[in-house]
């Protein structure tokens, strides 16, 4: 016991020279991934981890609150601009497909003319009348014209629009021109022979081109074919025959007052726009046109009511 008692000392070593806990479990704590002056702590309720060196509106619940209404107010906008995109590539298809009912040749020519009406620039009218006399200027044509001024208006293309506007009512007046009676022909152009100011000077004009264009109504007129000599009573006998443009003044009243019926009766339908926005301030400046317009033609039927050679 005596020599125990003396190797004891000799073999002994500090309880400070073990580690105290395993390799195995200090080491990952020696690798952590978190860079230095970070510290990681649990809250009292043990429910979130919460970052120290995170600002402090972090932590303000007012301040999350109005994060996520920010984000909730993001998501709604960027919906509304998906469903605005999904809706704008539905109507360019819609105008894409309004000329799948006709020829492929036929679209194809008509987009050719319009756009040669658009190059043309200020030789548009000689064109437009050219392409008239050669029987080109069709619904198609106006179709075509038409999906370009849509498709100028759905981007917001202002020259454009003004410019296809125009050339679709000249168009559009062509075609009528062609296919409307002598009579309403006749009353295109002296409703175009007024200069805006003259009402006088414009009626005198008016009145010489009926002169001009109505065959005179005195009996001998009437029941003689035109080259009789009624002195001498020498001259074509057989009435010649029935010219496809002559316009009878009887028939000129007729239609005239016919379509004033119809115009006058439009506008009693038609109410009175009130307001001071844009399109009501248009609205009232074209119906001040079309009560202008009628008066002219109210004046004119008056004029062919009385005419006298």
């Amino acid at each position: 016991m005596n020599l125990q008692a003396k190797l004891l000392p000799l073999i002994w070593v500090p309880p400070s020279s073990f580690p105290l806990v395993p390799v195995s479990i200090r080491s990952p704590l020696l690798k952590t991934k978190h860079p230095p002056g970070v510290v990681l702590r649990r809250c009292v309720n043990n429910e979130e981890t919460i970052l120290e060196d995170m600002p402090k509106e972090y932590y303000d619940d007012e301040w999350q609150a109005q994060q996520r209404k920010k984000t909730k107010e993001l998501h709604r906008l960027r919906r509304e601009e998906e469903e605005e995109e999904e809706k704008k590539i539905e109507e360019y298809h819609e105008v894409g497909t309004r000329l799948k009912g006709y020829p492929e040749e036929d679209v194809r020519n008509a987009r050719k003319l319009v756009s040669s009406f658009i190059r043309a620039e200020e030789e548009v009218e000689e064109k437009i009348e050219e392409a008239a006399e050669k029987g080109e200027l069709t619904e198609l044509v106006l179709m075509v014209i038409w999906n370009r001024l849509d498709l100028a208006r759905r981007d917001e293309e202002k020259d454009a629009i003004r410019s296809l506007d125009l050339l679709y009512r000249r168009v559009e007046t062509e075609i009528l021109k062609r296919e409307a009676t002598p009579a309403m022909r006749l009353l295109n152009d002296l409703l175009n022979l007024h200069d805006g100011s003259d009402d006088e000077g414009w009626l005198k004009e008016c009145k010489k081109l009926m002169v001009d264009t109505f065959p005179r109504e005195d009996p001998f007129t009437i029941l003689m074919p035109a080259g009789f000599d009624i002195d001498k009573h020498q001259g074509p006998l057989r009435p010649p025959l029935e010219e496809d443009d002559l316009l009878l003044r009887v028939d000129f009243v007729r239609e005239v007052d016919a379509l004033l019926k119809e115009v006058r009766s439009e506008q009693d339908e038609a109410q009175s726009v009130q307001g001071f926005d844009p399109e009501s301030v248009a609205s009232r400046l074209k119906q001040m046109e079309k009560q202008r317009t009628i008066r002219q033609v109210e004046d004119l039927l008056d004029l062919a009511i009385t005419l006298k050679w």
